[in-house]
C-alpha cells in the first residue's frame, strides 16, 4: 500500500490508476472492523481501493469532542495495508483547508432534523469534506457505513444535486457479538458504560418488534426512551421512526421505515439505527 500526504502526490497516484475502476473509503481513522468491511466491499466492486484518513474539524461543533476523538494513524495504516487497500491519503488540515478557504457545502432537507438539530453545522462539515474528497480522488464509487444513516442520506443527496457522477454505496452496520454497533467512540466507554451501552441496540430491536407487531408508534418509542434512561443514558437526543428516504418522522409504520437513535452515556454520545 502506498501512503501519501499531499495533493500533488494524490494527483500522480490517481493518474497511475486512470485505467482502473477506483473505490474510495473516506474515514477519520480509529479504524475498526466496520471500516474494514467498507474496504472489503470496495475490493469486490472496484479494481483499486483508495482510503483517506482525515479528522475533519469542520464537522465538530464541540472543540472538546474534537480533542477527544481517537487518533491511531500508524495502527490504522497497518490495518488498511493488511486489508488490501492500494492507496492511503492522509492530508493535514492545511492541505484540505488552505489559507483563505471560504466555501461550505450545505444540504437542506435531509440534514435538518435529528443529528442536524443536535449538532448544528455538523452536516455542513460532512458535506464539505466529502465533496472535497470526491473531487480530489475522482473515484467511480465511494462507500459509507449505514450506522451513520443520516450522513449517508445527506451524501447521496449532495452527490445527486451536484451531479458528481459517483456511485454512493451504503454498507450494513457491523456489530460486536453482543449487538453493539462498532464505533470509534466505543473506545471512550468505561467497562461499566460499555455494558450499559447495550441498552441502545436492544431498545431499537424491541421498538422494531413492537411496531411490527402492531403497537402504536408513540408508545413503542416512549418505552424505548424509558429503557435507555433506566440503563443509565443521561441524555436522549432522539429516538424516532422515520421514512428511510426523506428522514421525516412517521406516526405509523409503513414500508421502508427506519428507527434512528442518539443518546449519551457518561461523556460519550452514541448513535445507532435499524430498518423496520
Amino acid at each position: 500500500m502506498q501512503t501519501i500526504h499531499t495533493s500533488e502526490e494524490l494527483a500522480r497516484a490517481r493518474n497511475e490508476m486512470r485505467d482502473r475502476t477506483v473505490a474510495l473509503v473516506p474515514t477519520m481513522g480509529a479504524l475498526h472492523a466496520g471500516h474494514l468491511a467498507l474496504v472489503d466491499e470496495a475490493k469486490r466492486r472496484a479494481d483499486a481501493v483508495v482510503a483517506t484518513i482525515f479528522v475533519n474539524p469542520m464537522q465538530f461543533n464541540d472543540r472538546d469532542d474534537l480533542a477527544r476523538y481517537p487518533r491511531t494513524e500508524a495502527e490504522d495504516a497497518l490495518k488498511l495495508a493488511d486489508a488490501g487497500c492500494d492507496l492511503l491519503w492522509m492530508p493535514n488540515a492545511e492541505v484540505i483547508y488552505p489559507t483563505g478557504f471560504a466555501t461550505t457545502v450545505s444540504v437542506a432537507g435531509v440534514s435538518e432534523r435529528w443529528e442536524g438539530e443536535a449538532r448544528p453545522g455538523h452536516f455542513d462539515g460532512v458535506a464539505t469534506i466529502v465533496a472535497k474528497l470526491l473531487l480530489a480522488v475522482r473515484p467511480d464509487l465511494a462507500l459509507f457505513g449505514e450506522k451513520d444513516f443520516q450522513q449517508l442520506a445527506v451524501i447521496r443527496r449532495m452527490v445527486a444535486d451536484l451531479g458528481l457522477g459517483v456511485e454512493i454505496v451504503g454498507v450494513p452496520t457491523v456489530r460486536d457479538a453482543d449487538g453493539l454497533a462498532l464505533s470509534s467512540r466505543n473506545a471512550l466507554l468505561s467497562a461499566d458504560e460499555r455494558k450499559a451501552a447495550l441498552a441502545l441496540p436492544r431498545a431499537l430491536e424491541k421498538a422494531r418488534d413492537a411496531i411490527l407487531a402492531g403497537a402504536e408508534v408513540a408508545l413503542a418509542l416512549g418505552s424505548a426512551r424509558q429503557s435507555l434512561r433506566a440503563a443509565g443514558f443521561s441524555q436522549i437526543d432522539y429516538f424516532a421512526l422515520v421514512d428511510a428516504s426523506t428522514l421525516e418522522p412517521l406516526d405509523v409504520a409503513r414500508e421502508d421505515a427506519r428507527l434512528l437513535a442518539a443518546a449519551a452515556i457518561g461523556t460519550t454520545r452514541l448513535i445507532d439505527n435499524i430498518a423496520v
